[in-house]
């Protein structure tokens, strides 16, 4: 994830929650950028598979806490209202499981570990999909995730990603797994183009309540870039568009048991063109939840959460994320990272493991573990990507250390190898 104070507003959903907010009160559907109108005839395949109390637990602990659901699902002794669209008001009934034992299957395209078969190989029959985070390459500086200091090699987040997907593929074949990558070039998945989406950018400067609009910015220094038409259709493009079109591959086309979305972090800085370093180094792993109450008033995200919620996803993704992340901090030797800030919750008690209601993490129909290890702005970290990828160790920024890629590399597939190994992984069925 790369360090800029627009990133983070438009991931964790505060875009969305300003969109809303300049919505006209007569519009019934309400819809987060390119979001088509929820089916939510889904729904009706997830009746009593839940008990009452299980499903209060995860919208207040995981999902919606803070009592963000309140108001747009109402919850009785034997069903839930959901507001399917709040003006005017529309609305459907999930009927509860009344006890375990009477609880019907959660359908679902992925397997938990213990649901799959055993081979040969410790991964054999595994499905898994890595998505390497960003694009990359030409695209790069477009999507803010690329930057040098002077004479140096830019370090750019979306080839990074890529190479250490693809080292983690190659060895996690060689353990039986199959496995996808959702791009496999620094090239877009989305059919997109951004001036296909300048119409969409001006509803959404529109929305925003933005005057005097520019179509252009003029460059990465113009302090109001944010107000164009080409800001926003380039957020559009790289971001909305390529997510929504790996999120349909993943649950249309690869129906993986796991998706591992590959980033890497980094640091806040005022000035991109004259990056400076940043003293803080650490690791944190991210699954679905803490939806706002201003996200959840969008018919979209109100209905991809229940999707999560009710598919039994939750679990499975907590299982594979602490082992992964276990893994990651002892192979990094990272501290954990801390949200001062009111998008994320920590879950489980693991101070490496946050819930957060990202694009990816929510539209993806299956467990998604979401990494976000280093900082690329940390001196030492950005010795590491400077001496680029290598086989056993080097002398990098005074220590004998392995590749970055490698080491990160070696992390995911080592937690995926022991979460899939885990007999107790498995969620409800």
């Amino acid at each position: 994830m790369f360090p800029s104070v627009n990133k983070s507003f438009y991931l964790s959903g505060l875009w969305a929650v300003l969109c809303f907010c300049a919505l006209p009160a007569a519009w019934a559907q309400r819809v987060t950028p390119l979001a088509g109108a929820p089916d939510w005839a889904r729904l009706e395949a997830f009746q009593q598979t839940v008990t009452r109390a299980e499903f209060v637990r995860l919208l207040d602990t995981v999902f919606a806490p803070n009592g963000a659901w309140s108001g747009v699902i109402e919850v009785g002794e034997t069903e839930a209202v959901i507001y399917k669209t709040l003006t005017p008001p529309e609305t459907m009934k999930l009927r509860f499981a009344a006890d375990e034992a009477t609880r019907k299957p959660t359908p679902k395209f992925w397997r938990a570990a213990a649901e799959i078969p055993k081979g040969d190989k410790p991964l054999a029959n595994v499905k898994i999909v890595l998505d390497p985070g960003h694009i990359g390459g030409k695209w790069g500086l477009m999507e803010e995730r690329s930057f040098s200091l002077k004479g140096d090699a830019p370090v750019q987040e979306g080839d990074m990603t890529l190479l250490v997907s693809q080292l983690a593929a190659k060895a996690l074949r060689e353990l039986g797994a199959e496995v996808t990558l959702t791009r496999n070039d620094a090239a877009p998945t989305s059919p997109f183009t951004v001036d296909g989406l300048r119409p969409q950018a001006h509803k959404e400067l529109e929305l925003l309540g933005i005057a005097n609009v520019r179509e252009n910015y003029d460059g990465p220094r113009d302090p109001l870039k944010a107000e164009t038409v080409q800001w926003q259709a380039e957020k559009l493009f790289y971001r909305v568009a390529e997510i929504r079109e790996r999120a349909r591959l993943v649950n249309e086309k690869l129906r993986p048991d796991l998706v591992v979305c590959v980033h890497f972090n980094a640091d806040d800085w005022s000035d991109p063109e004259a990056p400076v370093f940043t003293e803080r180094n650490d690791l944190h792993t991210l699954i679905h939840g803490c939806m706002s109450a201003g996200e959840l008033r969008f018919d979209d995200q109100r209905f991809e959460m229940l999707v999560k919620l009710l598919g039994g996803i939750h679990p499975a993704e907590l299982a594979a994320a602490t082992t992964v992340n276990g893994s990651l901090a002892r192979a990094t030797a990272l501290p954990p990272f801390a949200y001062l800030t009111g998008n994320a919750v920590r879950v489980d008690a693991n101070e490496f493991l946050w819930a957060r209601n990202l694009l990816a993490n929510r539209l993806f129909n299956c467990p998604v573990v979401f990494l976000e290890p280093y900082r690329m702005n940390h001196a030492e970290t950005y010795a590491r990507m400077q001496a680029g990828d290598f086989d056993g160790e080097r002398e990098v920024a005074g220590k004998q250390r392995p590749s970055i890629f490698r080491e990160y590399a070696g992390a995911i597939v080592e937690g995926l190898r022991r979460h899939f190994e885990r007999a107790d992984s498995s969620p409800r069925k």
